[in-house]
């Protein structure tokens, strides 16, 4: 017999047995691991019964409690699974598309964003509009839109008399609305727009209701609201479109550079990598997506940062915050521009702060295209299966005791020592114990535009008024899946000025 048959014949079984042993192995730990545990629920509702008298937050706290970091819930016909907590959420920021995906979750927004935007695409169309946008929010672009801010707030401000009772939550609305639109849109546009367009962002973002992620199309009033708001913002916006594109058309060079400081320019140009340009729908619907999660988020996040500096509690960090202004005007006196705003670390651990206890959303969710392991970390270990609905609880998830102290108290100083968020906060952990603005492959990029737009407006305000909170600290509206503060928030001012620091 050949040496050649020898070696097959003694070692091809061998290799067959190893492989299969690991298969098997494979197999077993796939086949047999449990799924997370099942909160108690009932028939054929689930949680939706509980969810409606405790409110979503208590409700996933108890669950938390009951059963760990990794748990299942029945919400109607949809097996929800929780992952909370930074050592537990890797795979659900991290994992690839083809993994786990936002898409089949993320349905319930096209009526809002339109078509042709957004989770109406492919992930692959989608990126490339995530790019246009990421183009727009580039230092160099950043550096324009700080100009812009500023000049609207002051502007805004100057309008406020020497002392007076202000709805804080309505007048930021209104200033927030100002200044996307301009750095959006321009200034031909900017003061046509904020009755009508005010009023509908704010029907779009009611319309968006918890009922909304399960029915999207329900014919309840506010979803009626939400498509005629809709409907009514396309027709504007597709007006502006239409406009700039005749006007940049046109023979007057004076008229085309007029606009390329704003994001609406950008994405007219912008092409696919096809070589596509943008159409007008897609124009649009971008700008409504873009206005609407820019505009709610910096609005009700300028307010709640207002909210939890004024509360009387909060005392020593709102001087603390207008010390700061002292000691930047006396190196620059009344100048305040992007390299300006940057220097103002305690007003950007403020309203870090702030989006860690009021953070934009809920949760965030994802699709599990295929099944994954988990470990918990009471040290269990699951199988999330394919086709579950995932969600990271960012109410819950930046409130653990285990990652920040205290963590129900309003501290910014936490974020200026990493060591302060806990004995527990290794480096993998740490990467996603604030998700905020989302993390990994889908961290927002409007994150350094929506700091700046909200540190232009309190920058200002703590500059030159003393105000006080005369209502009652806001409760949450947890009926929509961007909650923001609920109801009106009344804040008594008064004009001064504030000395350089010696």
């Amino acid at each position: 017999m050949e040496f050649t048959t020898i070696i097959w014949l003694v070692f091809v079984p061998v290799f067959i047995a190893i492989v299969s042993t690991k298969i098997a192995r494979h197999r077993t730990t796939s086949r047999y691991l449990p799924p997370p545990p099942m909160a108690t629920g009932f028939p054929l509702l689930g949680i939706l019964p509980t969810l409606l008298a405790k409110g979503p937050l208590q409700v996933i706290r108890d669950a938390h409690a009951e059963m760990g970091s990794v748990f299942m819930v029945r919400l109607l016909h949809r097996k929800v699974t929780f992952l909370v907590g930074p050592d537990v959420s890797s795979h659900f920021y991290q994992g690839l598309d083809s993994e786990i995906s936002q898409d089949e979750v993320s349905q319930f927004t096209i009526p809002t964003f339109g078509p042709g935007v957004a989770f109406d695409v492919d992930f692959s169309t989608r990126r490339e509009q995530f790019r246009f946008f990421g183009d727009a929010m580039k230092p160099v672009k950043l550096r324009i839109y700080a100009d812009l801010m500023v000049r609207e707030v002051e502007d805004y401000f100057a309008r406020w008399g020497q002392s007076g009772t202000v709805d804080l939550k309505h007048e930021l609305e209104h200033l927030v609305t100002f200044v996307s639109s301009r750095c959006l849109f321009g200034e031909e546009v900017r003061s046509k727009m904020l009755g009508e367009v005010a009023t509908n962002l704010r029907e779009l973002n009611d319309g968006m209701r918890l009922v909304t992620i399960l029915f999207p199309h329900l014919p309840i009033p506010a979803h009626r609201r939400r498509d005629m708001a809709r409907a009514r913002l396309g027709e504007i916006f597709s007006d502006i479109v239409r406009s700039r594109k005749a006007a940049c058309d046109s023979d007057d060079s004076v008229g085309r550079n007029a606009h390329v400081d704003d994001v609406l320019q950008g994405l007219i140009d912008s092409r696919y990598k096809s070589g596509r340009r943008t159409t007008e729908t897609e124009v649009v619907g971008m700008l409504v997506s873009a206005l609407f999660a820019g505009q709610h988020t910096s609005s009700s996040t300028a307010t709640w940062t207002g909210a939890r500096l004024l509360a009387r509690e909060n005392a020593a960090h709102l001087r603390a915050a207008v010390r700061e202004q002292e000691r930047i005007m006396s190196r620059h006196g009344d100048r305040v521009d992007y390299e300006v705003l940057l220097e103002m670390e305690t007003l950007r651990c403020s309203v870090k702060e702030t989006l860690r206890l009021h953070p934009p959303a809920m949760v965030l969710l994802r699709h599990a295209r295929r099944s994954f392991v988990v470990r918990s970390r009471e040290g269990e270990e699951y199988e999330v299966p394919e086709g579950c609905t995932v969600a990271s609880p960012l109410l819950l998830h930046h409130r653990l005791p285990y990652v920040y102290g205290d963590p129900e108290r309003y501290d910014p100083g936490r974020f200026r020592a990493p060591a302060a968020r806990g004995a527990d906060d290794d480096a993998g952990a740490s990467a996603f114990a604030y998700t905020a603005f989302g993390g990994g492959r889908h961290a927002c990029v409007g994150e350094a535009f929506a700091y700046m737009q909200i540190k232009v407006i309190w920058s200002h305000l703590l500059r030159n008024f003393e105000m006080e909170m005369v209502s009652p600290f806001p409760e949450t509206d947890w009926n929509v899946v961007m909650p923001g503060p609920k109801g009106k928030v009344m804040v008594s001012y008064k004009r001064r000025t504030i000395s350089a620091a010696a």
